[in-house]
Formats: structure tokens, C-alpha cells, sequence
């Protein structure tokens, strides 16, 4: 409850009655309004949810009788609640007030209408309730999209990251990435400690933010794909044509992984670019890949042989070489 009241919430919300209420929990986003409860009927009233009094409900109270508005405010203040917040700025009722001092259930209110502060707390609690994971990798956004780059320590993710950053692309957190889920969404970020800067072995923590400037950093961003990095094993099948769907799961949801191999040579800063392109264009429904793939059952339905021009020139020249022979000296 205290949370709600923090400046940094702005939320512009004040305490008229129940401070003993506030160390109250707050664990669910949606919130609720009384409707039938002020009748009486208090079995869906549910604890962890704000409860939201507005013109409507408080011009309701104010038609009924003393008695009757007494009775419903005190059977509905004796159910577990949260707490109330009123909008517009109105006074709570007398009543309520009451019933709230008595059995510490903490009342606010705000200047807003209930409609605007509704969406603005409900966007509140879902930042502050998410489901959340710290993970060791980097997380980067390339051409928009948001790549989290995975794999064991000294594999070389931040050199990895380095480079797509000094190719005009953006970081959004190294070594650690704080993944929160909101609603079906993943949404990566920094520690506050390590924002803006990168650990490289020889040359010690850096400031990217200070080094490339603000287009160089994100604060936040969606993770909509996933780059494993792995060390190349020598006779391990590698997916040669992309056909391969893998998922990475992260807090019970599915983001598309490919599995990069690292070995001597590779350019993986360019191989993550080309890979964050090609997710691009899969969302837009082109599958490169598979679009390959149908292209040479068409051919092959159509008894033409299915090779490409330059394979067919290495095959006619491999047939026209002669042997040669060397002698030994």
C-alpha cells in the first residue's frame, strides 16, 4: 500500500483515513468496483484488489437512507479489502470514513476520474506485481528487436554485443538482464547498478552510454528472440537450412531460439544481424527456408533436377579435369 503513495508512483494519492491499514498487500492488478457490494451483496468482494468509489457509487450512498447507508458501509468495510481509493476528489462518506478508522482499512483519493486513474493504476500494479528473472546473458536491440543473446561464461556475449554496438545497433543490458512478464509480453532491462555499462575481460568495465552516447543504449526493451551461444563440436549435426523451430522458455512463455556455433572465424556480431533480420521477416509471414524447401519439392514434382547452375558448373568441370600426377623428388 505504501508504494501507492510514493512520488514516484504518480498516482496523486493521499491518505484520509486508515493509516494503520497501509502495510495492506496489493496482489492482483485488476482492480474493482463495489457495484452490488453496496447493496449488500459483498461474495465477489476479493482481498488484494483496490477498490475504486466513484461519482456513480458515491452519489448511489448518498440516496440512501442514514440507516441503510450505515449498515451496507459497515458489512462491506468487514470484509478483507485492500483499501478504498476515491476519484474526482470527492469526500468519502462519513460512514465509511468511520468504518475505515475502526478496523484500519486505509481510504485515498485522487484528483483524477476513475476511468484515466484506473488505467494509470492498473499500468502501476502490472510493472510492480510482474512475474520476474535475473539471467546471465545480454540483452540488445538489433534493427528493433529485442535479441537476448545466451551461452556460458566467456563464450564472448559482450564482445558479441560490442560489435552490433559499434555497428549502430543497442544495448539494453549485459551481464545481467532483468526479465519481467506483463501480460503474454517479456520485457527485458538493467540492474540499476549495471545500466549502460559492459564487463570485457582485458579491458575492465566500460560506460557504453559515455563511450557511443544515448543512441547507443535502451533502457528497456521486448525479447523476441533468442542467440545461444555454443562451442563448436566437431561431428554435431548443425540445422543447415533453418527448418528447425526450437522454443526458450522463459517465466512459462515461448520465445523462438537458434542455436549459434562459435568457432574461429565467425563473424557472429553479422551472423546475430542477419538472424535478427530474418525473424523480422518470418513475423511478416516470409520464411525463407521453407519457401526453399517448397521451391524444390516443385521442381523435383516436375521431374526437373533440382540443382543449382553453380553446382551443375562444378559437376561439368570436375568431369573435364584431368589427373595430374606428381613425381616425387
Amino acid at each position: 500500500m505504501r508504494d501507492l503513495l510514493e512520488p514516484s508512483a504518480a498516482l496523486g494519492l493521499r491518505l484520509v483515513a486508515g493509516p494503520r491499514g497501509l502495510d495492506h498487500a496489493v496482489t492482483l492488478s485488476r482492480v474493482q468496483r463495489p457495484g452490488l457490494a453496496l447493496t449488500g451483496y459483498t461474495d465477489y468482494i476479493r482481498y488484494g484488489r483496490v477498490q475504486i468509489l466513484g461519482a456513480s457509487e458515491l452519489g448511489y450512498l448518498r440516496n440512501l437512507s442514514p440507516r441503510r447507508r450505515g449498515t451496507v458501509l459497515r458489512r462491506l468495510a468487514s470484509c478483507r479489502i485492500s483499501c478504498f481509493v476515491v476519484t474526482k476528489g470527492l469526500d468519502p462518506p462519513a460512514e465509511l470514513v468511520s468504518e475505515a478508522e475502526a478496523r484500519g482499512v486505509p481510504i485515498l483519493v485522487t484528483p483524477s476520474e476513475s476511468t484515466p486513474f484506473i488505467k494509470a493504476l492498473s499500468a502501476f500494479l502490472e510493472e510492480r506485481l510482474a512475474l520476474r528473472l535475473h539471467l546471465h546473458s545480454v540483452l540488445m536491440d538489433v534493427f528493433g528487436l529485442g535479441v537476448l543473446i545466451v551461452g556460458e561464461s566467456g563464450i564472448g556475449k559482450s564482445e558479441c554485443a560490442l560489435d552490433l554496438i559499434d555497428r549502430g545497433h543497442r544495448l539494453v543490458a549485459d551481464d545481467v538482464v532483468e526479465i519481467r512478464r506483463i501480460g503474454d509480453l517479456l520485457i527485458g532491462g538493467s540492474p540499476d547498478l549495471t545500466r549502460y555499462h559492459m564487463e570485457l575481460r582485458g579491458l575492465g568495465v566500460i560506460n557504453i552510454k559515455d563511450l557511443y552516447g544515448v543512441s547507443s543504449i535502451r533502457t528497456s526493451q521486448r525479447i523476441e528472440l533468442v542467440v545461444s551461444l555454443e562451442r563448436w563440436e566437431a561431428g554435431r549435426e548443425y540445422d543447415r537450412l533453418g527448418l528447425q523451430s526450437e522454443k526458450f522458455l522463459v517465466l512459462d512463455q515461448e520465445v523462438p531460439l537458434i542455436r549459434m556455433p562459435v568457432a574461429p572465424g565467425r563473424n557472429l556480431a553479422i551472423l546475430v544481424e542477419v538472424a535478427a533480420r530474418n525473424q523480422l521477416l518470418k513475423e511478416r509471414g516470409y520464411d525463407a527456408a521453407r519457401r526453399f524447401v517448397e521451391r524444390v519439392d516443385e521442381t523435383i514434382g516436375k521431374g526437373t533436377p533440382a540443382v543449382a547452375p553453380a553446382s551443375r558448373g562444378r559437376a561439368s568441370a570436375a568431369r573435364g579435369a584431368r589427373p595430374v600426377r606428381r613425381r616425387a623428388r
